[in-house]
């Protein structure tokens, strides 16, 4: 009988002469939000119905202008209901569709559950976003056998211990990796090495490229590309001209299969975090906008205690009614991880750049992000800001156990109030680099 341990002794034997060759998991959550919350309700209620199983989507509030669908569920998708639209869109297409909000908190906890595991296969990797993570298995896949079958092993354990699933790309280089785990969904693990480029990735359509968005998509298919392989195939002065040189270069060399970029083995110090809520209504007054920045503070200040870092920096974007955007930041004293400290700041900011022209979008950012274990204590730190912080901490674990509407400050009462408690459009973000390595998408 061949068993899985000769398996691995053939695999290891039958490399042993071979070159050592870069090998790159991709791992993304499908439809995280919704899984997650699926997960968090069977936790609670093992008879309550799976999410999953139904026309269902994650959203905000469908009444305020950001309501928009964070994830949807496999039979939403197939009605058309697409991850980005509006929350009418939505129920325009699936009349049936069932909204739930969003519940970040145990989101984070389900992302760390998953990291944790896979730590267990490569101490190299990185984390691409809150649903997604690279790991570099060059110099470990020796102890777990082929590629593919770790990778199922991989994917199996998450949805066996962790209850929900995950697509697995595997190939040679970061950009790959990530077409693949787009390959047919759910729970599923595919390849994509350079010589299986021109079957499995040339024939795709152009938008399926990495860092192809929408106003990049319409100038290519006006140039008459309409597949990844044709973009492979044309000529880069050309594209130069018509897309800038930079980008040109980088989709031209992600159509080729061409990535060169490396794992990291931890986030850049220099990671900052930041929320921004389109508003319901333009705003004109100081004590709303206030409101509003309570709010951003809310969820800024609880990203930053649950990752256990300080920020040093705070920003106050504006964005008014003829969409003139303006920003107005500041250096603090000493980090801080406190929403009443953040607030402060934030007003403060707020009263200096503001000449009252109605916004309708508000923003935080935070950055010089230092760990909260390495904080210099202050000698002047009064009584109150330390009781103060252990209340946030409180509150934080009591929203992170029972949702994050179960405690809200006496400001969000009011019926008219502009925004929720917390505003739910969360954003992490490294200084210099956007998540796709060439600024927003075209």
């Amino acid at each position: 009988m061949y068993s899985p341990f000769q398996e691995h002794i053939h695999f290891q034997e039958s490399t042993m002469n071979i070159p050592k060759q870069r090998l790159i998991f991709h791992i993304d959550v499908n439809s995280a939000f919704l899984s997650w919350e699926s997960v968090y309700r069977l936790e609670k209620n093992p008879q309550d119905t799976d999410l999953r199983t139904i026309a269902c989507a994650v959203g905000g509030d469908s009444s305020n202008r950001h309501g928009i669908i964070l994830a949807k569920s496999t039979l939403a998708k197939k009605q058309g209901v697409t991850t980005g639209e509006s929350i009418s869109q939505a129920l325009r297409k699936c009349p049936d569709l069932v909204i739930v909000p969003s519940r970040f908190d145990f989101y984070i906890q389900c992302s760390r559950k998953m990291m944790t595991l896979l730590e267990e296969y490569t101490p190299d990797h990185e984390k691409f976003s809150i649903d997604e993570t690279f790991l570099d298995m060059t110099d470990t896949i020796h102890l777990f056998g082929p590629p593919l079958s770790t990778a199922n092993i991989i994917r199996n354990r998450i949805r066996d211990q962790l209850g929900f699933t995950v697509n697995i790309g595997i190939s040679s280089n970061k950009l790959l990796a990530k077409m693949a785990s787009d390959f047919e969904k759910p729970d599923k693990c595919h390849t994509l090495f350079p010589q299986e480029i021109a079957e499995k990735m040339w024939p795709l359509p152009i938008r399926d490229l990495f860092c192809v968005g929408q106003s990049a998509q319409k100038k290519l298919e006006n140039l008459g590309i309409r597949t990844i392989g044709q973009l492979a195939h044309w000529d880069l002065n050309l594209l130069k001209i018509h897309l800038g040189e930079k980008y040109a270069v980088m989709i031209h060399q992600y159509a080729n299969g061409i990535d060169n970029d490396p794992v990291a083995e931890k986030e850049p110090v220099n990671k900052g975090y930041g929320n921004s809520i389109t508003l319901s209504r333009d705003i004109s007054d100081y004590e709303t906008g206030c409101q509003v920045l309570l709010s951003l503070c809310e969820t800024v200040g609880a990203r930053l205690r649950a990752d256990h870092v300080l920020c040093s920096s705070v920003c106050v974007e504006l964005r008014d009614w003829s969409f003139k955007n303006q920003s107005h930041q500041m250096t603090l004293n000493e980090p801080t991880d406190s929403t009443s400290q953040l607030f402060e700041c934030a007003c403060r900011l707020l009263k200096e750049a503001w000449d009252m022209t109605p916004l309708r979008l508000m923003g935080l950012r935070v950055g010089k992000i230092s760990d909260d274990s390495f904080c210099q204590m202050s000698l002047f730190e009064e009584p109150h800001a330390r009781k103060k912080k252990e209340f946030e901490k409180t509150v934080d674990s009591i929203r992170s156990r029972f949702g994050i509407d179960s405690i809200k400050r006496a400001s969000f009462l009011q019926k008219d109030a502009i925004v929720d408690h917390a505003a739910s459009k969360k954003k992490t973000f490294k200084t210099g680099s956007a998540k796709n390595g060439s600024g927003e998408e075209l």
